[in-house]
């Protein structure tokens, strides 16, 4: 029986674990949910040891579905930008702040101003935000002085996770990047803002290519998940950076639109390509740079996609687990389009692309006495693509070109949303069928790792789409002038959110 290969991608709001062939046939999967805490308004936390918990689960899970293989190595990718602090036992000395976090907006401000916006996006390639890494520690540094000075180690979730594993701290470039102290073009961590931020060398891990081995399973770990001790660990990569794998987008003439909770615009690219004006990030790819590779990619970020239709259903109905998402996007499928005049801004935890706006708030405009639950819902549809629509015309401003747009995440389950995003975009629409794109990535590297892959190769030939969706020229017609009064009414709002 042929070895396996072993994905876990720690997301936001729950671990996808995939076992698969190296071929990419899917052999098994499970999942385990975590909760984001949120003690204050703007705070939003997790508890490490609940990650930890919920990855023996979901491997054991995963195993018990698997005939007996060997696994051959494990693929590692996670949720970007959040802070893990470790003292000196190398324990958690606080929850996770992770990147929907938004108490650090003086500190974005800050950082800014000190290093300078241009100086800033030179190296990084993006702009600072709320939940960045970079912005958290400042915050942490000013509001939690005692805390600090116990800091040893300062880690990214997914690098955490790996400190569990095996027992090593390393990172790769494509989650450095998202903490806005790495030089993208060096692909290293910048002295000239760690010296800025009175951040040692030594307290962050050191940076290995995606595609190596980081480290073994260790024996505690091991028994935990029920493996062999010294199965090895890839190095792996960040959640987006997976995604572009697992999704089969590699080439600086694709496009990625994923709408799970957040949601993200990516185009691969295969230089270092900066927006002047900060309205999207530039990050590492998990492929090192080099003879026609892609080693970058630009992304819009949308920080709620998913998330708020979640917060609808929760808000919509009494009982919401019992509600399906498919049974909502049938509901919104009875609605026309344009829900009959009612137009929504998914600014529900703030937005990045194109406004960096932590103050930025949701909105439901245009409501009558004749709207219903189903008008509800395709605002909410809509709303979040007119989003990714504010994206789209930045990276096509700055260069992008695609002859379609491959549609992932939750939202490409739904025929609605396919057409939606089509009729939005102008522009055809073919919607991944791998699933768990990110755990998919993950068992890529790992293979990569061990040798037994080449990565652009396996993103293409493991990557399965469903037919192309065209869009309908009328229904563009009609978006085009909702996308005007999307933005007008963000433009018109914009001073009055509050803090």
């Amino acid at each position: 029986m042929s070895a396996r290969l072993l994905g876990i991608d720690l997301g936001t709001s729950a671990v996808k674990v995939l076992l698969t062939t190296l071929d990419g046939t899917v052999v098994a999967s499970a999942s385990a949910e975590y909760p984001i805490e949120q003690p204050q308004p703007d705070y939003a936390e997790q508890a490490p040891a609940a990650w930890l918990r919920a990855v023996a689960n979901a491997v054991r899970a995963t195993l018990a579905q698997a005939p007996t293989a060997p696994v051959a190595a494990i693929g590692l990718s996670g949720q970007m930008h959040g802070t893990v602090l470790l003292g000196a036992d190398h324990q958690p000395l606080a929850p996770a702040i992770i990147w929907p976090d938004r108490r650090s907006a003086r500190e974005v401000q800050e950082i800014t101003e000190r290093v300078g916006a241009e100086r800033l996006y030179a190296i990084t390639g993006s702009p600072v935000a709320t939940g960045f890494q970079a912005a958290t520690v400042r915050w942490v540094q000013r509001h939690a002085p005692a805390l600090w000075r116990r800091v040893q180690r300062i880690l990214l979730p997914k690098d955490y996770l790996r400190f569990w594993l095996t027992g090593v701290f390393a990172t790769d470039p494509s989650d450095a990047a998202g903490t806005l102290l790495f030089d993208e073009t060096r692909r290293d961590w910048s002295d000239e803002l760690l010296d800025l931020l009175e951040i040692r060398r030594n307290q962050l891990p050191p940076v290995q290519p995606s595609v190596s081995i980081s480290g073994r399973l260790c024996e505690d770990t091991a028994n935990a998940l029920g493996l062999p001790v010294g199965v090895p660990v890839a190095t792996g990569a960040a959640d987006t950076a997976c995604s572009l794998l697992g999704a089969g987008v590699v080439r600086s003439d694709q496009l990625l639109l994923t709408i799970s909770t957040g949601g993200q615009l990516v185009q691969p690219c295969e230089t270092v390509r900066i927006d002047p004006q900060g309205r999207i990030h530039t990050f590492c790819s998990a492929l090192e740079p080099g003879e026609g590779r892609s080693g970058w990619y630009q992304m819009g970020a949308m920080l709620a996609a998913g998330l708020a239709l979640r917060w609808l259903r929760e808000q919509l109905y009494e009982e919401p687990t019992n509600v399906s998402y498919d049974q909502m996007m049938g509901l919104a499928s009875e609605a026309p389009p344009g829900a009959d005049g009612l137009l929504f801004l998914p600014y529900l935890v703030g937005e990045r692309t194109p406004y960096m706006d932590p103050t930025a708030r949701g909105v439901f405009f245009g409501l009558t006495l004749s709207h219903r639950r189903s008008h509800l819902i395709r605002a909410v549809v809509e709303g979040v693509t007119l989003a990714a629509r504010n994206a789209y015309d930045v990276l096509r401003e700055l260069g992008a070109t695609s002859q379609h747009i491959v549609l992932a995440g939750g939202g490409a389950r739904s025929r609605l949303w396919q057409q939606v995003v089509a009729d939005v975009f102008g522009t055809p629409v073919q919607a991944l069928r791998t699933a768990e794109q990110s755990a998919a990535g993950a068992c890529i590297l790992a293979g990569a790792a061990i040798g037994a892959l080449d990565p652009a190769e396996a993103a293409h030939s493991w990557a399965h789409y469903g037919s192309l969706v065209q869009p309908d020229s009328d229904r563009h017609c009609f978006y085009q002038e909702r996308l005007e009064a999307f933005r007008a009414l963000y433009q018109r709002n914009a001073g009055h959110f509050g803090p």
